[in-house]
């Protein structure tokens, strides 16, 4: 259905394809990415913008790189959180990824954090469930997260799925930080983002993800909120060991939050 390559600009592409029913171009990372319905389906297209636009903190190039991570990522683990991607499309404006379009709404808007946070603690931990399991697959992928806060994350209320998105600038491996504060929400940084030369590796995405947990779960089971405690203060060495303590830790409380959720005013 998707050629490989096109030589007009993507929006004329995509008005071809079929129609353009949302545009998403006042993203700082100068990206423009559409909501596209066509006969058959509708998709999310992330593309890398305006060549020319040099107003963005990153230039086109730096832009392009970063959607070619996101293209590698995308290949290398497959997870019911991630949207798929269909097609990369080159074009002279860089490449157009071709994704399914999720319904949701994010999580880094504070109307809709707030109603996420006052669901059934049941609901909210299966959503973190789903958001460890799908960083355990990219932890054994070999990936560390990289700019990661509630931005990626896009709730459906109605069917109760998470799904996590815009991942672009999460690395391959561990590396160090060039940049002094790196990119990124520093309600979910760690330390080791805001200190230049520092080693940025699973233990980092541990922080992140546990910062998630404490942020988006406002009353946890005492055992997970140990475990999130822990991953932002002593620290865990690394993403697998802080994952194997919410496991465990959930095990031993997953009664007590069904009865506590039963017991809730208004869920019955």
């Amino acid at each position: 259905m998707f050629p490989g390559e096109i030589d007009v600009p993507p929006a004329t592409y995509l008005d071809q394809l079929g129609t353009i029913f949302t545009r998403f171009d006042t993203q700082d990372s100068g990206n423009i990415a559409y909501g596209v319905q066509t006969a058959g389906a509708r998709y999310f297209v992330k593309t890398a913008g305006d060549p020319a636009n040099t107003e963005p903190y990153l230039d086109f190039a730096d832009r392009v790189a970063l959607l070619r991570n996101a293209i590698e990522l995308a290949r290398s683990v497959d997870h019911p959180a991630l949207p798929t991607l269909h097609a990369v499309i080159e074009s002279p404006a860089g490449p157009l990824l071709v994704y399914d379009w999720r319904d949701g709404e994010l999580l880094h808007d504070p109307a809709v954090r707030e109603r996420f946070q006052a669901l059934p603690t049941e609901e909210i931990l299966a959503a973190l469930d789903t958001l460890y399991d799908l960083h355990a697959a990219l932890d054994a992928a070999g990936w560390v997260q990289g700019d990661f806060y509630d931005g990626s994350l896009l709730y459906d209320f109605t069917t109760q799925r998470l799904t996590v998105m815009d991942l672009d600038s999460y690395h391959r491996g561990a590396h160090r930080n060039t940049m002094g504060r790196m990119f990124g929400s520093k309600r979910f940084m760690a330390p080791e983002e805001l200190a230049l030369g520092a080693p940025v590796d699973t233990r980092t995405t541990a922080y992140a993800l546990a910062r998630a947990g404490l942020i988006l779960l406002p009353d946890p089971p005492p055992a997970l909120g140990d475990v999130l405690i822990e991953a932002t203060t002593a620290r865990f060495p690394s993403y697998q060991a802080f994952h194997e303590a919410w496991l465990t830790a959930s095990s031993t409380t997953a009664d007590s939050v069904t009865n506590r959720s039963r017991c809730t005013p208004g869920s019955g």
